[in-house]
């Protein structure tokens, strides 16, 4: 069920705020102190000192929100909205009423914000790679723009404006993730591959060059399928939920109508949040997304 009480009042923003930003206890976000008492408040903001560095703050001091003239209800409707339904920036911005410069600059902060996943493979694990348009997007070019038309036979590249992103599903946890490369090659593949819990791990691939030296290497036990012989299944040999994911990054990147490539980490971050929320319930989402970006 969609949170509506919180985007309709910004005292129960605030008290959504509050509850996730100080589960584990108050905090001073200068000193980490927990040596705090409360001091009044900021509008429907708790206010707090430090009795340590003898500073006040606020429940939104070191977030993303703070600093903001947009309520927080707002913003709160914003990052839910873009995650949940993948809602446009102009589409954004034009429901909150805050320009469209605005709201990418606060989207761009939330995004930056989140962690980057960290990968322990616990395995048998499926890796396969796809090519997405990510140009110039936003930036002054130093050469004069591509047709689009005319596209070139053969995988992509960053360099050519459509960088690879592999996708990893890990079979032992279930864990899917989706991470954007400058190259697909052999070095960016053992580095993705390189945390991982069993002494050989099971890799399950399709018949690309950049995973060969895998049946080399003890650390893996590598087994694939041809695509280009008609084979795309031999048992558990499969790369099918990876490229099932894939199609779904690809529609999270669609409604943004071309991403610059030196941002794709960032919306590729979102979704990957997104993807641990999906199931969750609307109040438990958004507070999935806030305790993401603290």
């Amino acid at each position: 069920m969609i949170p509506l009480d919180v985007f309709g009042s910004e005292s129960l923003a605030a008290d959504l705020l509050e509850q996730v930003r100080w589960r584990d206890g108050v905090e001073c976000p200068r000193c980490r102190s927990d040596r705090t008492v409360k001091n009044g408040s900021y509008g429907p903001f708790q206010r707090y000192l430090c009795k340590n560095c003898d500073r006040t703050f606020n429940d939104k001091t070191g977030t993303i929100f703070a600093h903001s003239k947009v309520a927080l209800r707002k913003w709160l409707f914003s990052i839910y909205a873009f995650l949940r339904f993948n809602t446009s920036l102009r589409q954004l911005h034009r429901e909150i009423g805050v320009t469209y410069k605005t709201m990418h600059r606060r989207v761009e902060r939330f995004t930056r914000a989140l962690d980057v996943p960290q990968l322990n493979l616990v395995g048998p694990v499926e890796i396969d790679e796809v090519y997405v348009s990510a140009g110039l997007k936003g930036r002054e070019r130093d050469q004069e723009s591509r047709s689009r038309g005319l596209s070139t036979r053969g995988r992509g590249s960053y360099e050519g404006d459509k960088p690879p992103v592999f996708t990893i599903v890990d079979r032992g946890t279930g864990q899917r993730y989706v991470v954007p490369a400058k190259s697909a090659d052999e070095s960016t593949v053992r580095l993705l591959l390189a945390d991982h819990e069993e002494e050989s791990l099971t890799v399950y691939t399709d018949g690309f060059r950049a995973y060969d030296p895998l049946e080399d290497d003890e650390e893996f036990h590598r087994e694939y399928v041809v695509h280009g012989d008609g084979e795309y299944v031999d048992g558990d040999v499969h790369v099918n939920t990876c490229e099932s994911h894939a199609s779904l990054a690809r529609r999270w990147l669609s409604p943004h109508r071309g991403v610059s490539k030196d941002k794709l980490t960032q919306y590729l971050r979102a979704f990957q949040l997104r993807s641990e929320l999906f199931r969750k319930p609307g109040r438990e989402a958004l507070k999935h997304a806030i305790e993401a970006t603290l």
